[in-house]
């Protein structure tokens, strides 16, 4: 069960809001911070999981680096306090502004994922009078057993240069004087839960990669292997920190690399998506013909991965468990938005406390890929973010339920 210090005070916070608990925030850093001092393994956050400043202050004030896939997460993540030289460009359609735009901060890194891009950068590095630092991001073709739409490193995914490429790739970046060769990067998905044999078979197939680059005489001083990391959706409160343990230690000890070579990884997911929740309220608990329907006030605009993935969020009655002890006989319903689509659905049959109108729902480890992918379709505004150490000074609702 989600943990509120004081949820008198938690309950009359206006809903559906984005809710982070800060402690496991810090300790989930902590926890990556002290394996990459260990390790020497250098990490960049992916920003695209989760874009709310106060997270991203806490994770640059730690000295983490920042992966960006656009030209305003890359200010964004200046304005956060990340340096500028620790900031990687990854995404596979950068526009010219973008580039500009990389330029003028100053980035670490472009990473760049086909011939023509690496054309156009140099192109606009040599209008600027730049020299631009390139990483070629490599498609290794490894299945990631995980849902096909976050699979990002076999040859039919959009993503990366593939094996047919390598040679005219190495030869573009190591002989154009526009252009500085930093390094080759990975990465073949997301939500990866069979980390030590995924991790180990990734790490052989880049160590393969990187030796067919160097027998050619192109030096390698920088290896990315990405993120990927999964998280525990089906029981955050056992499994409240992700298992970046096995994910350091598995690359580790099967990747070969030189004393000079650097080392990334990019996790997003996995650093703050246990940390949030989204809360929202029942409306209506509806009686239909089949099915019993909890309809509460959060939508598919706020949390679209249900939708979108069909994903699982555990879900949680939290006034049955903080004001009636769990006391309540339990039913089965469909957790459905207000939202004018079929789709906008939080989950299917599944066993709550009896529920009623005025309810404090919990959909849980919802800190990554939430807010960032939120819309305002049918004009709803969006969820704000309240922070556990900060619940007083959220916004209050209004007294719309009736006979408050």
């Amino acid at each position: 069960m989600l943990n509120i210090a004081d949820f008198e005070i938690f309950k009359k916070v206006a809903t559906p809001f984005y809710y982070y608990d800060i402690d496991l925030f810090e300790k989930t850093a902590d926890k990556v911070a002290e394996l990459s001092a260990r390790t020497g393994i250098k990490v960049h956050f992916s920003v695209k999981a989760n874009s709310d400043r106060r997270l991203n202050d806490i994770l640059s004030s730690k000295e983490l680096a920042a992966d960006c896939v656009s030209g305003d997460e890359i200010e964004f993540a200046v304005t956060c306090g990340y340096a500028p030289k620790d900031i990687f460009f990854a995404g596979v359609g950068k526009t010219d502004k973008e580039i500009c735009q990389a330029f003028q901060v100053g980035i670490g890194a472009f990473v760049v994922e086909s011939l023509e891009e690496i054309q156009i950068i140099s192109d606009i590095a040599r209008r600027l009078g730049r020299k631009a630092t390139i990483s070629l991001r490599i498609n290794p073709n490894i299945d990631p057993h995980t849902h096909h739409y976050i699979t990002t490193g076999l040859y039919e995914d959009k993503f990366g240069i593939s094996d047919r490429s390598f040679d005219e790739a190495a030869a573009m970046v190591t002989t154009d004087p526009n252009i500085d060769f930093y390094g080759l990067q990975f990465h073949i998905g997301s939500q990866i839960l069979e980390v030590a044999d995924i991790i180990k078979l990734e790490c052989e197939k880049v160590n393969d990669i990187v030796s067919r680059f160097e027998s050619n005489g192109v030096m390698i001083r920088n290896i990315d292997l990405g993120g990927g990391l999964g998280i525990d959706y089906d029981d955050p409160d056992s499994n409240p920190i992700a298992d970046f343990e096995t994910w350091f230690m598995t690359i580790h000890n099967n990747l070969r690399h030189r004393p000079d070579q650097t080392v990334h990884i990019e996790p997003g997911r996995s650093l703050v998506a246990q940390c949030g929740s989204l809360i929202t309220q029942v409306l209506y608990v509806k009686k239909g013909e089949n099915r019993n329907f909890l309809m509460v006030d959060a939508g598919m605009n706020d949390l679209i991965r249900p939708a979108l993935y069909g994903s699982y969020h555990k879900i949680e009655n939290l006034s049955a468990h903080y004001e009636d002890n769990d006391t309540r006989e339990n039913r089965v319903y469909d957790v459905v938005g207000p939202v004018c689509e079929s789709a906008d659905t939080f989950g299917k049959e599944r066993l709550l406390a009896k529920s009623r109108r005025g309810d404090m729902i919990a959909i849980r480890s919802a800190g990554a890929y939430g807010s960032v992918m939120a819309s305002r379709y049918n004009m709803r505004p969006f969820a704000p973010a309240v922070y556990s150490d900060r619940v007083n000074e959220a916004r209050r609702r209004k007294d719309y339920f009736a006979g408050e």
